[in-house]
């Protein structure tokens, strides 16, 4: 009953309601049919937020993935870590998107500490936030920075599963740290990082809370900031055009669904570890 009531009958009636133009004030409903797909593929914001949420998955994704796992494989080593550092490293798993987001602001504004520093070093002034070439990138340095703790602790118990003997055979060979993790780390971990991967892709297409506060609301500079979630909610909330929210929530899902489809068959997780 929660799932028919909460997800099933939501999901069915946003579909129906995208062949509708639908006042989300009034309530008024007109049927247009396909005109919803025809309007938001003819806005060049659709297309701005295509680039931007494009461009953040192919930048955060392969990044965050690939040092979690390699910070997995260290912490699984003999290599000793404090406790303190451990901590520290979980901190901003802890921390709130929207607390996290302010720092990052805090941090990268005209007067932040990053831009005095590179302005110390350079002795050139970087806007960062106020500028399109770069504000994105700022949202981009914020989730690496949040989420690969989480994925870290992923591939941590993923390490857990690979027998020992592998390694020692390994060592026996004469294979060095460097070749154990490339021959035998990376191999045996494909089923968790396609698993990674694929919520990396799921949550970076869907990111929404960061642009909306680093922009407040607008995806500026220049649509810079502008991703999927913050047009679907410009649409629903502020153009209170719900018919082309709910067409272009699904556009979103349909895209999702193909690129873990597309990564499914590129990796084969489903072939390897059995």
């Amino acid at each position: 009953l929660a799932i028919l009531f909460f997800i099933l009958t939501p999901i069915i009636y946003a579909f129906i309601m995208m062949f509708f133009k639908v006042d989300l004030l009034s309530g008024d409903r007109t049927f247009i049919g396909f005109g919803n797909f025809e309007k938001i593929l003819s806005d060049p914001k659709f297309w701005a937020a295509f680039h931007n949420t494009g461009r953040y998955v192919l930048f955060v994704v392969p990044i965050q993935t690939i040092i979690a796992m390699i910070l997995a494989a260290l912490i699984n080593s003999k290599v000793k870590f404090s406790r303190v550092f451990l901590s520290i490293m979980f901190v901003p798993t802890l921390t709130s998107s929207a607390a996290m987001t302010l720092i990052f602001m805090w941090l990268f504004n005209n007067n932040g500490l990053i831009v005095n520093l590179i302005q110390s070093i350079t002795g050139e002034k970087i806007s960062f936030i106020t500028n399109p070439d770069l504000a994105l990138t700022v949202i981009m340095i914020m989730n690496i920075f949040s989420t690969i703790p989480h994925f870290m602790i992923v591939f941590l118990s993923g390490l857990q599963d690979i027998p020992d003997s592998l390694y020692e055979a390994a060592s026996i060979d004469g294979a060095g740290k460097v070749k154990q993790f490339l021959h035998i780390t990376v191999p045996q971990l494909m089923p968790v990082t396609f698993y990674v991967v694929t919520m990396g892709v799921i949550g970076c297409f869907q990111i929404f809370d960061q642009a909306f506060i680093l922009s407040n609301g607008t995806g500026g500079p220049q649509n810079s900031t502008l991703t999927f979630t913050l047009y679907i909610y410009q649409l629903a909330f502020t153009n209170y055009d719900m018919g082309r929210a709910t067409t272009l929530a699904f556009v979103l899902g349909l895209i999702i669904f193909i690129v873990t489809f597309v990564i499914n068959k590129i990796m084969k997780a489903d072939q390897i570890n059995g």
